[in-house]
């Protein structure tokens, strides 16, 4: 299947439905994606946004559009001001020193950096000239220097999050102010106050509200017509909704074909927020695992739907990554041995058909599964995982005595099944600039980390298992292999050495002992809770390990109402209670159980509940029971021998297999 030939079908929270995606321009695609209001570090509930988003754009560039990405910076903004008034700062300096930390994370995630990534500080100009606008049509009032939209003159207000002006109205939420015609009016500028940040205008000194920002700054770099908006499900009311009326409202033309947005992140089944205070920062969880862990592990369930995070979840998915590098690593090893046979094969020696059946397998649902709305669980669990099966395949038997024919056949196989495994991790952002090798050891460095160990540590601990085994203690060599394991490092016997390598720890590590600032200090959570991060200083703490694993649950995905970058209210426009005949944002979305298998979506107004990627990756016993039977027959009508890249696990360990006259085996 040819790129050109591809259809990406997208989830459109408009019409509620997936839809075929076509740019208003041949060739050429704008996406707009709402960004932070930089106040403090960013949390992983942010960096589900950026990297589903980011996703999207490597996707549209493989397909062969030239993307104009636009990500703005809320700088100018009600919590920046609170923010900057308890640390004496000037706003616009903090959100600016924030600003440089979100790239930060960006860059550790994997990223690509936006084409523009404006700040509203630098837009004030614009902002005005909409508002100019926006009042000479007929749709916004001037009151004391504040300017407010008048949600009465816009006839379609409501259509994206399906509220209607009543419900909101009737709310009780906030106290109504009796300066406005409707409560559920909203400002565009604010009246200057003393300590904050203003500008001049036409109405008095003053500053932007927060909904206007969007609509004048994606009209600057993509007008008023464009092909995608994006942001968090938080975001569809009131951002989304109050965006659509004021770009309407200055711009009757204006037009948005797709509006996309992705499922919260929660943590103990709560939506994860700066306002709520129960976030963990990217810096933290990147501080404990490698950032290419993170990522995994939120590809790991799709864009669309919820995930929870827990320690097991995110053990689980560094552990994947580390297995996915350490198969790329032998593979480029096992080429470096026979650097010169490709030269004898003259063109005329292909790769093995299974090796070519693997390949296009892979290439096919990568492209199929990621152009059926970024369906990138299913790519992470399925082919991707077969095909590096088949590469420690043709790594065991190039370490066997067989003719040249034979070797050139699988580097061949070798050659090609990495170089398409490699364009696969590209697009999904999961391919470090790194070398195999350099990502292992980071790996490795983390996981040292998070059991509380040194690199001597655990050469000793082997040197002491050693030393049992010469004294045919078995038992104290298993326990040795025992204990480490539960603090997530697995020692391997490969020959006559025995090396170690990161695992998902049977029971958490106990915590690292970590220093405690003196100006950031953590409220006790209980026993069987998540630590909970209050709000930060601007030199982010390390945070000790959580203490226990959270499952996943199946919850029904509630109505967006309070998003994390929202300015307060000052008048009830988001419900908590929904209107009866209110239709929901998207599509209901629900958790996935941990054992419930992967299922399609439906076309209809529901997505059925999806397998997490994280949580497929399973022990090397069971992983090799559910490998397609096809392939699997045709390995063995080969004669070829698995070998995993994770240590397989023993069933009495090495005194029980003393007593049955075996030799210990190798993990």
């Amino acid at each position: 299947m040819s790129k050109s030939k591809l259809e990406l079908q997208l989830y459109n929270t408009m019409s509620k439905q997936k839809e075929l995606f076509k740019p208003k321009e041949e060739g050429k695609v704008g996406l707009y994606v709402c960004g932070v209001t930089s106040y403090d570090l960013s949390h992983i509930g942010h960096a589900r946004a950026y990297v589903a988003f980011d996703v999207l754009y490597r996707q549209l560039k493989y397909l062969g559009y030239e993307v104009n990405y636009v990500r703005n910076f809320t700088d100018v903004d009600d919590k920046i001001i609170r923010r900057a008034s308890e640390l004496k700062e000037d706003p616009i300096a903090l959100s600016g020193r924030f600003c440089e930390e979100f790239l930060h994370d960006m860059a550790d995630l994997n990223c690509l950096l936006p084409t523009h990534q404006p700040r509203v500080s630098d837009h004030v100009e614009q902002i005005k000239e909409m508002i100019t606008k926006i009042i000479k049509n007929g749709c916004a009032y001037t009151l004391d220097g504040d300017v407010y939209f008048s949600v009465d003159n816009f006839p379609n207000y409501g259509r994206l999050s399906g509220r209607k002006l009543e419900d909101n109205r009737a709310g009780e939420r906030v106290a109504v102010d009796s300066r406005k015609k409707n409560p559920a009016d909203f400002a565009l500028w604010k009246a200057a106050k003393p300590g904050e940040p203003s500008w001049d205008s036409p109405w008095g000194s003053g500053r932007p509200g927060w909904h206007i920002e969007c609509s004048a700054m994606s009209a600057q770099y993509l007008t008023h017509t464009f092909d995608i908006h994006g942001g968090g499900m938080d975001l569809i009311f009131p951002h989304h909704e109050n965006e659509i009326a004021q770009s309407c409202a200055a711009c009757p033309e204006s037009n948005i074909s797709f509006w996309l947005h992705n499922g919260f992140v929660t943590a103990n089944d709560e939506k994860m927020s700066k306002s709520l205070g129960n976030f963990f920062t990217i810096r933290e969880v990147t501080k404990l695992y490698h950032p290419l862990a993170l990522r995994y592990f939120l590809l790991g369930t799709h864009y669309r739907s919820p995930v929870n995070y827990s320690i097991s979840m995110i053990e689980t998915a560094s552990n994947a990554v580390f297995k996915l590098y350490q198969t790329l690593q032998d593979c480029r090893d096992a080429l470096a041995l026979l650097p010169d046979i490709k030269e004898a094969s003259n063109g005329k020696t292909k790769v093995s058909p299974v090796a070519k059946e693997c390949i296009n397998k892979l290439h096919n649902e990568f492209e199929t599964k990621l152009s059926d709305d970024l369906h990138t669980p299913t790519i992470l669990n399925s082919a991707l995982q077969e095909a590096l099966s088949y590469i420690n395949t043709c790594v065991s038997q190039l370490k066997k005595k067989m003719q040249k024919q034979q070797q050139l056949v699988f580097v061949l196989s070798l050659t090609e099944l990495e170089e398409e495994v490699r364009r696969v991790l590209d697009v999904l952002g999961l391919l470090s600039s790194s070398t195999y090798s350099e990502v292992l050891q980071q790996l490795k460095d983390n996981a040292l980390r998070r059991a509380g160990l040194t690199e001597e540590d655990i050469l000793k601990t082997i040197e002491e298992r050693e030393q049992a085994r010469k004294n045919k203690d078995y038992a104290r060599s298993d326990q040795i292999r025992s204990d480490l394991e539960a603090k997530g490092i697995a020692l391997m016997d490969v020959g006559k050495e025995t090396v170690w390598r990161p695992c998902v720890p049977e029971q958490p590590a106990p915590p690292v002992e970590q220093e405690q600032s003196a100006t950031s200090v953590k409220k006790q959570q209980p026993a069987d809770t998540l630590p909970v991060q209050q709000s930060t200083v601007p030199v982010q703490q390390e945070t000790p390990a959580p203490q226990v694993h959270l499952e996943q649950t199946t919850v029904e995905q509630q109505q967006p109402s309070d998003p994390v970058q929202k300015e307060k209210p000052s008048l009830p426009c988001a419900l908590e209670q929904p209107a009866v005949e209110q239709q929901q944002p998207s599509d209901p979305v629900q958790k996935e159980k941990p054992s419930s298998p992967l299922a399609s979506e439906q076309p209809a107004e529901q997505v059925q509940q999806e397998q997490s990627a994280v949580q497929q990756q399973k022990s090397p016993k069971s992983a090799q029971k559910d490998q397609p039977v096809s392939l699997v027959e045709k390995l063995m009508n080969l004669n070829l021998e698995q070998l995993s890249a994770t240590p397989p696990e023993q069933a009495g360990g090495e005194s029980a297999d003393k007593e049955q006259g075996k030799t210990p085996r190798s993990t």
